[in-house]
């Protein structure tokens, strides 16, 4: 979260509220981009000094109550008027009118009495109930003002007279006349009553209310030109004797009134017409003056002219506000949010909002970054290169040393359409610093590992970082569990070994091919005779030399025994060395036994089935045979998902078999063999059932 500033000769202008883009979008789309933004970070982080501080279209006019505890606006689309409540920084209501205000001020301290000047020629006095009372002029009015000691309220319009509505007695009086046609705004000093009327001439007639006459005119002079123009403004100051007037081509005038020259000249630098002037006083500087026009706010010293401050936002201003004694500004624009300055220079913070003084330089927004940050530097080669030439001097390309910024978005455009090969180039770059960056890291494998650390096992700590990474390996390589790996000899992987060649077939395919000839053969017992014999000379040679050096160092007797350990360690190696290859013998001629048998024994099989020839024939009988046994079974089995089971068979009945007579004795005679011994179960056959269960006589 951050708040938008600008600074001039070490004064910072703070952007409180409201946006530097004016509504471009319909009223429903914004509506539905702004529920969206109710899971934007930023805008949820947002400062929101005052709720709804906006309007749907564009605000008119704005204006703080005499006793600063609220803030009334008016605006557009549909017209309508808005009061904010300061205690609790929230809208209180929005009432509607018939037409578009053009101008209004306060009959009361608070709120509750206001006049509203229309564009329909009518004047409405709203109240806390609303619409109290409403009157027309003859002509469209342009400007009000308030005379609170006689309770006149003078209203200027497009003619020659300027009209009096006194409250007092309820009715209008007769208007003063004019010396030229169209009023363009009147203002009421509170000190001596007088009353200045600015017309579209160059003029400024002063009114004394007490004998309803002229007392004053004025004639404004250009200073470089001649060309006509108009007053659109004037102010008095408290003090009831300094006055203010702006013209159309954008000058400020101030004069004493006891003198008819200007005090001080000021162009305002746009040519626009001057919308509001404000007396600056009892604030943190003295002698300082606003001048207003569509563009910019500015602050200035009314003594030497000098600039002290200004804001200027990109949409047009309508309207602009001081609270007294702060340094705090409300602008009503074309926006649709009003906008909300602070200058803690000029003053301090309202008391309805004490907390602005502690955060705004902790959110404060450098102008570079709020400026620069969506933009891209590039100089006038790049111009001519991208072809962009004819946009030096717009809008698009700011001007900045020796180049000018261009947005991001813009660039990657005409980068694209002046060279359509850019993304190809860049993704060649791309591989080619990747490549680069995998080169490094292969150089820097060597110093990666600690090589004074690794005493065996060199081979398989390459391997490792190549597979892995350099980290993983030095973590391995310092891990307590495998360190001894890499220091101890006895856990030397032998690469020459018949086991490990069969463990990494890819490496032995690498070999030689005398080296893949001894792979497929073991050694026979001449080889590992010769070799046991090599192995016992040269521990034999060894242990001459450890003889030859112990009688050579007789004397030191810690060394001789330090060598006695040594050579007895290097036997105990040979041996163990030896036994190894022993079981490796025997563990190869097992292994190939075994294979031969194998062998012999697929072999056997497979001439037996070539003697033993199977027809086509005997096939087809055979497949009949498990089909018909199939069919015989009329039982079916199915499975679901589950794993459970389910048969189905049709009954039949069971065919029972005849019980064996046992004959206690066998007689000789025949006639006693076939005696018939009695019926043992009752014949059912030819006779109807009474039960309706079938099954039972199965």
């Amino acid at each position: 979260m951050v708040l938008k500033s600008t600074s001039a000769s070490d004064i910072s202008v703070y952007q409180v509220s409201g946006t530097n883009v004016s509504r471009s979008l319909p009223d429903w789309i914004a509506k539905k981009r702004k529920r969206s933004l109710k899971n934007d970070l930023e805008y949820q982080n947002r400062v929101e000094l005052i709720q709804d501080f906006e309007f749907s279209e564009a605000s008119n006019k704005i204006k703080v109550t005499p006793d600063q505890q609220y803030v009334m606006a008016t605006g557009t689309y549909k017209p309508q008027i808005h009061l904010y409540d300061f205690e609790n920084l929230s809208l209180k209501f929005d009432r509607h009118t018939d037409a578009e205000n053009v101008d209004f001020l306060f009959l009361s301290d608070d709120w509750t009495k206001s006049v509203h000047l229309q564009n329909d020629r009518s004047i409405q006095f709203q109240n806390k109930g609303g619409l109290h009372y409403t009157t027309r002029i003859p002509k469209f009015g342009r400007s009000i003002s308030y005379n609170k000691v006689n309770c006149d309220i003078y209203v200027g319009a497009s003619s020659n007279e300027l009209y009096r509505l006194n409250l007092d007695q309820g009715r209008f009086l007769n208007p003063f006349k004019l010396d030229s046609e169209g009023v363009n705004h009147v203002t009421c000093n509170d000190i001596n009553g007088l009353v200045s009327v600015s017309m579209e001439k160059n003029i400024v007639e002063f009114w004394d209310p007490r004998a309803r006459s002229k007392v004053a005119k004025l004639f404004l002079e250009n200073p470089f030109d001649n060309s006509p123009f108009q007053v659109t403004t004037s102010s008095f100051r408290q003090d009831g004797l300094n006055f203010a007037c702006g013209t159309s081509n954008g000058y400020t005038y101030l004069y004493d009134l006891r003198t008819s020259e200007p005090l001080k000249t000021k162009d305002q630098g746009y040519g626009f017409d001057i919308k509001k002037i404000i007396w600056l006083d009892n604030v943190g500087v003295e002698n300082k003056i606003l001048t207003c026009d569509k563009r910019i706010a500015k602050i200035w010293d009314r003594l030497d002219g000098t600039a002290y401050a200004s804001m200027e936002p990109s949409v047009d201003i309508n309207d602009i506000e001081h609270i007294p004694g702060t340094g705090m500004f409300f602008t009503a624009n074309e926006g649709i949010p009003m906008h909300t300055y602070y200058i803690p220079h000029l003053g301090p913070s309202p008391k309805w909002c004490s907390f602005l003084d502690s955060i705004t330089e902790e959110l404060e927004e450098k102008p570079s970054d709020s400026v620069y940050s969506n933009y891209r530097f590039i100089t006038k080669d790049d111009v001519n290169k991208l072809n962009i030439r004819h946009l030096v001097g717009s809008k698009v390309l700011r001007a900045y040393m020796h180049g000018y910024f261009i947005n991001t978005e813009l660039y990657d455009k005409v980068a694209l359409i002046s060279n359509p090969n850019a993304f190809k180039d860049e993704r060649e770059r791309e591989i080619r610093r990747r490549i680069e960056k995998e080169r490094e890291s292969r150089i820097r494998t060597s110093g990666a590992v600690q090589k004074p650390k690794i005493k065996v096992n060199k081979n398989l700590v390459e391997k490792l970082s190549q597979k892995r990474g350099d980290s993983v390996a030095s973590k391995v390589i310092e891990d307590d569990r495998f360190k001894e790996m890499f220091e101890d000899e006895d856990f030397q992987v032998d690469e020459e070994s018949y086991d490990y060649k069969q463990l990494n077939p890819v490496k032995s395919s690498k070999e030689t091919d005398e080296g893949a000839a001894k792979r497929i053969r073991a050694l026979t017992a001449a080889e590992e005779s010769d070799e046991e014999r090599i192995a016992i000379k040269e521990g034999r040679d060894e242990d001459s030399e450890d003889e030859s050096d112990e009688e050579d160092e007789g004397d030191e007797e810690n060394e001789s025994d330090e060598l006695d350990e040594q050579t007895k360690r290097k036997i105990q190696k040979q041996t163990a060395a030896l036994e190894r290859r022993k079981r490796e013998k025997e563990a190869s001629e097992k292994f190939m036994t075994q294979l031969s048998v194998s062998n012999s024994v697929f072999n056997s099989k497979v001439n037996e089935g070539i003697e033993k020839k199977v027809t086509f024939g005997d096939q087809v009988t055979k497949l009949n045979k498990e089909k018909l046994a199939k069919k015989n079974d009329t039982s079916v089995l199915h499975r679901n998902h589950r794993g459970e089971a389910e048969l189905t068979f049709i009954p039949k009945k069971r065919e029972r078999k005849q019980k064996v007579k046992k004959h206690s004795d066998i007689d000789s005679s025949d006639d006693e063999s076939k005696k018939d011994n009695g019926r043992t179960k009752q014949r059912y056959t030819g006779r109807r059932s009474a039960s309706k269960n079938t099954f039972r006589g199965m």
